[in-house]
């Protein structure tokens, strides 16, 4: 949702109709103090803001906004008028993530919507553990050894995520049981044994870094040389 706050009510009509026609909904402000009022019930993905609005201006609007931690990490753009130079750059120093200046076409002001709605929206880092050549995705749920897919089952893929989070730490047959198989140890180590095995297999050589801690259980080995 894209907030378009500007007291002209033929200017604020045609942004809204073009940021519906690039896909966006959107709703209109005539004022500050509205807008302020509506801030309590929901936020929006942006706010282009005029500077010259009656009673509540844009930059003692922009000041609130960054001085609450509710509303600061809103997006806005600042509209300022043509030599308003002054409110440009007291806006970016308030904070405004981008300004544009009147008379403006509709297509640059949808332009830079969307540029600071990338810039804005956090991207998606993908979780990888990664040791030499073997690399785990754990958004894709694969594993890769030195460039080849390696097909791992659900509980060898969740033993290998549990050693390559804490390389180094030594883990009891109790504890393996209990994060990987949510169940108690009964006391038979042949199920656990079975899938180490064949994940050390399943790993080719890195499978020689799943060391076994006599008369406690396993651990990843961290000495590795790349």
């Amino acid at each position: 949702m894209i907030w378009y706050v500007e007291d002209d009510a033929s200017i604020r009509d045609i942004g809204m109709y073009a940021l519906n026609s690039a896909g966006f909904e959107t709703r209109g402000f005539e004022d500050g103090i509205s807008l302020w009022e509506a801030l309590k019930e929901e936020k929006p993905e942006l706010i282009v803001l005029d500077v010259m609005l009656p009673g509540m201006d844009g930059i003692e609007i922009l000041k609130k906004m960054k001085e609450s931690i509710e509303y600061s990490t809103i997006p806005v753009i600042m509209a300022t008028a043509k030599g308003q130079e002054y409110d440009r750059i007291h806006g970016l120093d308030l904070g405004a993530d981008d300004y544009i200046v009147k008379p403006f076409s509709m297509m640059e002001m949808v332009s830079r919507v969307k540029a600071v709605l990338r810039r804005s929206q956090p991207q998606h880092v993908s979780k990888l553990l990664k040791v030499g050549g073997l690399i785990v995705n754990m958004d894709e749920h694969t594993v890769v050894v030195d460039g080849k897919r390696v097909p791992l089952t659900y509980k060898e893929f969740e033993l290998l995520r549990l050693f390559l989070s804490h390389p180094g730490m030594a883990y009891t047959r109790e504890q393996l049981f209990s994060q990987v198989w949510d169940m108690d140890y009964m006391g038979d180590s042949r199920t656990l044994d079975s899938h180490i095995r064949t994940l050390r297999q399943k790993l080719e050589d890195y499978g020689k870094m799943i060391e076994t801690v006599r008369n406690v259980g396993y651990r990843w080995e961290t000495n590795y040389d790349e």
